[in-house]
């Protein structure tokens, strides 16, 4: 299993919010180039970065910043956040991202995903992000109706082969990823998945790589010291 630590970008800024919610948003690091050399000496190969103007408004800003990050780290970074169009995609892969992550567009646009697929394959991934079994929209503010195991098996079709799940009743919030629904996840589908939201603990991180999967995001708990982040990415890597 491999660890992806996360930056989350807002207006130029490194910061954190809890459950999804804007009015938690708060900076958590000077720069996002710094975080990145800070994982890397942990021994990371990836982050998760997420563009939240991108996620609330469909427009990046932080284009610059993400690909200066990449230059100056050198991992491999995932970016989502306003992946509403092939020119979206094809924006982030000219920055050097070596995978996308289409949410909200992915509920109300299954076409887009397609054609994003048959293009770039497995560059490609989609983020469930789920509030009570249902899966959420346009920066988590709107729920789509759509259940997340449905959702799931309707990417799987069109040849999604990674997907982030997050739970956002457990993102920010140091309690636990959800387990049971990550498990169910894995039933309903045949594609890689990365968990997010809740990774607390390095026993968190361990009882995720038994389960199999292909990934999980550390956040939060890497700044509130939750977490020994070298440590889980070693343990992770020979599971």
């Amino acid at each position: 299993m491999i660890i992806l630590p996360a930056i989350d970008l807002k207006d130029g800024q490194c910061v954190r919010l809890q459950k999804g919610n804007f009015d938690t948003v708060h900076q958590v690091a000077a720069s996002p180039v710094e975080v990145a050399r800070d994982y890397k000496t942990f021994g990371a190969q990836w982050i998760h970065m997420v563009d939240l103007d991108g996620a609330l408004h469909g427009k990046r800003s932080n284009g610059a910043l993400v690909a200066q990050t990449i230059g100056e780290s050198g991992l491999r970074i995932e970016l989502g956040g306003g992946m509403r169009s092939m020119a979206d995609v094809e924006e982030a892969f000219a920055l050097g991202i070596s995978r996308v992550v289409i949410g909200s567009a992915a509920v109300t646009n299954p076409n887009f995903v397609q054609t994003a697929v048959s293009r770039y394959g497995e560059k490609i991934a989609v983020g469930i992000d789920t509030l009570e079994n249902s899966v959420r929209v346009s920066g988590w503010t709107e729920d789509s109706g759509l259940h997340y195991l449905d959702f799931a098996r309707q990417m799987d079709e069109l040849g999604v082969k990674y997907f982030i799940f997050t739970d956002i009743a457990t993102d920010g919030m140091l309690s636990g990823p959800a387990f049971d629904k990550l498990a169910l996840l894995q039933k309903a589908t045949s594609a890689h998945i990365i968990a997010s939201g809740g990774v607390t603990t390095n026993e968190d991180v361990r009882r995720l790589a038994a389960m199999g999967l292909y990934g999980a995001i550390i956040g939060k708990a890497y700044y509130a010291q939750t977490i020994d982040l070298e440590e889980a990415i070693e343990e992770a890597a020979i599971c």
